[in-house]
């Protein structure tokens, strides 16, 4: 046990501990209290503090910040504080994770114990770190516009935690530096990590912890500054292995956003535990009712108070951490609606916090993408506040679903939709790269799944199949879940390539959801955020037709990737861009020159775009989601030839090819097989 250490008054900033040559320097905010003390531990899993120190109001209190050095304090030692109106309270009062905590750990954590007042023992626990790691984050920059931005969204734990993955250290930052080639191959631009920023394993509903599953996907922070213990070798180096990963991804051209949850934390509601906030900043943090019960426009039992000055400072000054610190490239933000809801709840033309983001000098030239709504009916797609936030297109989401699974009478919507949704974003001047579209993400089917269900298949999480959205908008090709049929297999699979081919093939920003690229599948489970196991897990041991798709996807990305046309800094017009003869975009249905706008029945949309201002030739697509057979006439060409790139309809591997194998079109027309995607690149004659 260590002996206790000799103390000076210390400084009241930063907050947080901050360990230098000759000790370390704690400093907490607490508005409220009258009472502090701060208690060390020798390790994260140490029964008893070996030092508890009892903080003077005269001597180590400055405004509303409690402060203290602890005199030749090593790195790795273990802390939290206790907090209260009066000394005697201290001895009942909870033992409280210090918010600006660098690197915590869970090792001892109970949370039912915390909800029931007994934390003594049983709390999370920050852990004194060396920062003598680079404070500038040791990488060059990653790829930061998202321009060009193909994004794969992807959990750091269930990335590598198959044992198919063959990493040292399955599940953390460092396997997933392992499996770089792996995402280069691909050829995907940005991973966007689901929530890394400490979170609460144990946040889940009784029915559902009593089956043995925990909080796997992240959503239920509880350490801002921290990254998440069970993503690190040794928790005590979180930072540091956070950075190298960031290092070794930007080292191969790939930038990391970070998926980040500022909406709500893992405290809860009225019944949850106290773990910071509800003891430090109980007034203000949260939003609160007049009878200071908890308001939830999160579903997740409380929502931070984000429009409070002290608040929003908190958030910025912990993004700039990630940001400026850590190396990250940009952040995907979670329920974001709640960032314009004011103190009273209430939904704000000008909220204060979007702002500050955006206009935070470390973070101006970082993409922020916004999931514009929130669970209370906050919905802001199309209308985030601020200029140059991106947003989840959930609306992209559900047509292009819609519209692959065959229904009829959308093509005007999702013309607009492949256009890059200007009706969502032109009028406040901002450009296609603000739709970040997807057709699955991390909530709900995986692709694998939404060719193969028609209905959620939830049991596995014990709420009795009531958990997960009911409306899926999914076609399960004949068959509902697992089948031999050849046929349905057949159909699933070209579903899966028209549904992708229609993802790379829009203007806007593409994002796919890792492990549809070799068609994972999650048994029709459309919610597993409690399945940390085999259900959610990468499998690294591909079948056939997932190494299949893994060459389509490949090959997907690299088409979009060599036409700058599918990533147009402006939207299409129609019209010819100036000095140009031919218009920058024609629509066609299964006849050249007619779309079919307002047709009930229509399935079908074609569409030919002039390269010529992106310096290249010209791109021909079709989209046949009917049932029927027929046959397109090639549109005009001066001094090239179609080759044909893409057809769906086609047997593995020629329904994708490299331009070098390209077959050319002669005859003035080819024939679209029923549900198929065609893409002709126009070349110079053999």
């Amino acid at each position: 046990m260590p002996s206790p250490r000799p103390l000076r008054p210390g400084r009241h900033l930063p907050p947080g501990a901050t360990l230098d040559a000759g000790g370390v320097n704690f400093s907490l905010f607490a508005r409220q209290a009258a009472a502090v003390e701060l208690r060390l531990y020798a390790s994260a899993d140490s029964a008893e503090p070996f030092q508890v120190i009892a903080l003077d109001p005269a001597l180590n209190r400055t405004f509303f910040f409690w402060h203290v050095y602890v005199e030749g304090l090593p790195a790795g030692v273990a802390y939290t504080w206790r907090v209260a109106q009066s000394a005697p309270a201290l001895a009942s009062a909870p033992e409280l994770l210090d918010p600006w905590a660098r690197a915590v750990s869970d090792a001892v954590w109970d949370r039912k114990a915390a909800e029931e007042g007994r934390t003594a023992g049983v709390s999370l626990r920050g852990i004194v770190t060396a920062r003598d790691y680079d404070r500038r984050g040791r990488a060059r920059p990653g790829v930061r516009d998202l321009a060009d931005a193909v994004i794969y969204e992807v959990h750091v734990g269930g990335f590598t935690r198959h044992p198919s993955a063959g990493v040292r250290n399955p599940g953390t930052f460092s396997a997933l530096q392992e499996k770089i080639p792996y995402l280069q191959e691909l050829g995907v631009t940005h991973v966007e990590l689901l929530p890394v920023m400490a979170f609460d394993e144990q946040d889940v509903p009784p029915a559902v912890a009593s089956r043995g599953l925990k909080n796997y996907w992240g959503y239920s922070t509880y350490a801002f500054y921290a990254p998440h213990p069970r993503y690190c070798v040794d928790p005590a180096q979180g930072p540091r292995e956070f950075q190298e990963c960031v290092k070794a991804l930007h080292e191969a051209g790939i930038g990391v956003l970070l998926d980040v949850v500022f909406n709500h934390t893992a405290e809860g509601g009225a019944g949850g535990p106290t773990i910071h906030f509800k003891a430090l900043a109980g007034d203000f943090f949260y939003h609160r009712d007049a009878d200071g019960g908890y308001r939830d426009y999160t579903g997740c039992g409380n929502t931070v108070s984000c429009n409070h000055p002290l608040v929003a400072s908190f958030i910025v000054n912990c993004l700039e951490y990630w940001a400026g610190e850590m190396g990250v490239d940009g952040f995907r933000f979670d329920l974001a609606s709640v960032f314009a809801r004011g103190q009273d709840g209430q939904v704000l033309a000008d909220p204060m916090l979007p702002w500050n983001i955006e206009l935070s000098r470390i973070l101006v030239e970082r993409p922020l993408i916004a999931e514009a709504w929130d669970a209370a009916g906050a919905y802001h797609v199309g209308a985030f506040p601020g200029m140059r936030w991106a947003e989840w297109n959930g609306r992209y989401r559900d047509l292009v679903r819609r519209f692959v699974r065959g229904d009829p009478g959308l093509i005007a919507e999702v013309a607009t939709r492949l256009a890059g949704s200007s009706d969502l974003f032109a009028d406040d001047l901002r450009p296609p790269t603000s739709s970040v579209n997807f057709v699955t993400c991390h909530d709900g089917f995986t692709l694998a799944d939404l060719v193969a269900y028609n209905g959620k298949h939830n049991e596995a999480n014990g709420e009795e199949n009531r958990d997960g959205s009911g409306d899926n908008l999914s076609w399960n090709g004949g068959v509902e879940g697992e089948t031999r049929d050849p046929a349905v297999l057949a159909r699933r699979r070209r579903q899966a390539k028209n549904a992708m081919a229609v993802l790379m093939l829009s203007q806007g920003v593409p994002m796919m959801l890792a492990g549809d690229e070799v068609l994972h599948t999650q048994r029709g489970n459309n919610n597993a955020y409690c399945q940390d196991n085999e259900l959610s897990w990468h499998d690294w041991q591909t079948t056939d037709e997932g190494r299949d798709m893994f060459r389509f996807v490949r090959e997907l990305i690299a088409l979009r990737k060599r036409h700058p046309s599918l990533r147009r800094p402006r939207f299409l017009t129609g019209r010819p861009a100036s000095g140009r003869r031919r218009p920058d975009v024609v629509w066609h249905g299964e006849r050249l020159g007619d779309p079919r706008w307002d047709d009930p029945t229509a399935r079908s949309l074609a569409f030919t775009i002039d390269g010529a201002d992106a310096g290249e030739g010209p791109l021909h697509v079709v989209f046949n989601m009917s049932d029927a057979t027929f046959d397109a006439v090639l549109p005009p060409l001066a001094g090239s030839v179609w080759r044909r790139a893409v057809d769906t309809a086609l047997p593995s591997p020629a329904e994708v090819t490299p331009p070098d194998e390209q077959e050319v079109l002669t005859g003035g027309a080819f024939v679209v097989q029923p549900r198929s995607v065609v893409v002709l690149e126009a070349g110079p004659e053999a």
